[in-house]
């Protein structure tokens, strides 16, 4: 499973390239859409429905063989010539450049949207510098391309940064100001957990809707396709201080007919979300200068009743799987809470930019559950926690789903709950007597901030609430002000009863019958 979720901390990997055998009704489909009419989210949802009622078919990986034979590092010397950007002479808020294929990569068809209508990009070889190596791409035909990325004067009125970047499978990831590339969102996720092999769809098209001189807001369209599902999306980014991604989608289930899987799909994972957490305070690596080592600190959930969740991330020994069900969701996003750099001490990775992403549904998602793998990685340079949303009441094979959300890009200020949350989470004990016996105890020290608790008197008498599953037993559950900050602190003593079990653990703090902070919950695996 590792390998599935292969690191993006320096930009994306090489994915299989391809050559497009069957794009002569997709091409036909399309420019008709394109007459005389606005192109939109339904012309793409119509391609979309018509590749579900086909019989699904893999796509054919045809590499020039110099291209396949390529080491790694020869093929980071290709790169996208500046003169050739999209839409820089016309100089326009937003600037396009393209991935060339990899050795082994997907590659997709890329499209520009204009007031004419629809036009193809094709590849061209002359829009890339192939540094040192010696090839004749002349001769490869169309390949298509790797990717698409954008870019925008996030940071600068005189020069565009990079906003966003689609490349690989359904994955793609964005920028707030002055933020660093860290986890990665997908269209969808299916089979991540509770099936057989994960199934990963992959965007086979981009459409690049041309901005106006004035435009706030960057449109692209994406064709699905997989062997049991096909999607339609449509995505507006809107770059900011927390840039946004508004996502539409529509999902068609292939019937059983042009399934290339006759299995069910047991998980069909929303708004998925992928990142990285190798060490952090909870957790940390003996030998390692740095204090903490992660794209994403913890899950956060806000429930359609109110209540608000924290699940700290860890890098577990073995794969766990945890589901959170809700009979409705109001946000959920993997979060890089911790902003100080001192907590990371990492000159080169800058983890304290890293953004956190807060996914926003956008109508009413129903009942359901979301969903967080972790298993365990080696080292920073694999992505091991997934997050997803996955509904109680799934489409069957031969139907559709219409479902939009927004994605935040946060960075310092985020989402945080109203009233107060978990600051930072350690385990461990501190002094004991010698003799202690400690077998099957874990302790928590659990630090709490936000309005709710600035609030409070002097004198106030906060309690802690705590408690555990049936493999558990709480000793000790005290909250207390820390002097040294003014903030609240609890200190959280357990035992589990078997070790072969896990312990699940939930607490928060309360005042005078009100609840002041979210609900701190955490995971002792066996």
């Amino acid at each position: 499973m590792p390998a599935l979720f292969q690191s993006l901390q320096s930009g994306f990997p090489a994915r299989r390239p391809t050559r497009f055998a069957a794009g002569a009704g997709l091409a036909a489909l399309l420019f008709m859409a394109a007459q005389a009419q606005a192109f939109t989210l339904d012309d793409v949802a119509a391609m979309a429905r018509q590749r579900s009622q086909t019989p699904w078919r893999e796509a054919s990986h045809v590499v020039p063989v110099e291209l396949a034979k390529m080491a790694y590092d020869n093929y980071r010397d290709i790169r996208f010539n500046a003169a050739s950007t999209l839409w820089r002479a016309d100089k326009l808020p937003y600037e396009a450049n393209f991935f060339h294929v990899g050795r082994h990569g997907d590659s997709v068809r890329i499209h520009e949207i204009t007031t004419a209508g629809v036009k193809p990009l094709p590849y061209d070889p002359a829009s890339f510098n192939f540094g040192k190596n010696k090839l004749s791409p002349e001769t490869w035909g169309d390949l298509g391309h790797g990717g698409v990325r954008f870019f925008s004067n996030l940071n600068s009125p005189t020069y565009k940064d990079e906003l966003v970047v689609f490349t690989g499978a359904t994955y793609f990831r964005a920028l707030g100001a002055g933020q660093r590339y860290g986890l990665s969102a997908r269209g969808l996720a299916v089979d991540t957990a509770g099936g057989g092999k994960e199934e990963f769809p992959r965007f086979t098209d981009f459409w690049l809707e041309k901005p106006a001189g004035d435009a706030k807001q960057l449109t692209v369209y994406a064709l699905m396709d997989s062997e049991r599902v096909t999607g339609a999306y449509r995505f507006d980014i809107t770059p900011g201080e927390q840039t946004t991604t508004q996502v539409q989608a529509r999902i068609f289930m292939r019937p059983a007919a042009t399934s290339g899987n006759n299995a069910p799909v047991a998980t069909l994972g929303i708004a998925p979300l992928t990142s990285m957490f190798f060490s952090g305070e909870n957790q940390p690596r003996p030998g390692d200068f740095r204090p903490e080592v992660h794209d994403s600190d913890g899950l956060m959930m806000a429930t359609g009743d109110g209540e608000w969740l924290w699940r700290p991330l860890q890098n577990p020994s073995a794969t766990v799987t945890t589901s959170f069900a809700m009979k409705s969701l109001k946000g959920f996003g993997l979060m890089q809470r911790d902003r100080s750099f001192s907590s990371y001490e990492d000159t080169e990775a800058r983890y304290e930019l890293r953004p956190g992403a807060w996914v926003t549904p956008v109508g009413d998602w129903g009942p359901g559950r979301v969903e967080l793998l972790q298993f365990n990685t080696p080292d920073e340079t694999h992505d091991n926690v997934a997050a997803y949303w996955v509904p109680e009441k799934m489409p069957v094979p031969g139907q559709s789903l219409d479902i939009a959300w927004q994605i935040s890009w946060q960075g310092k200020n985020q989402q945080l709950p109203p009233n107060g949350w978990a600051a930072q989470s350690r385990r461990g004990f501190g002094f004991s007597k010698p003799g202690t016996d400690l077998t099957g105890q874990a302790q928590f020290v659990i630090d709490f901030a936000g309005p709710a608790l600035d609030a409070l008197p002097e004198d106030a008498k906060v309690e802690a609430v705590s408690s555990a599953n049936a493999n558990g037993r709480v000793l000790e559950s005290l909250a207390y002000k820390n002097p040294a900050t003014g903030a609240w602190r609890m200190a959280l003593r357990v035992q589990r009863l078997n070790p072969a079990q896990p312990l699940e653990l939930r607490a928060f703090l309360k005042h005078d019958n009100h609840t002041v902070s979210e609900t701190w919950t955490n995971l002792i695996t066996p």
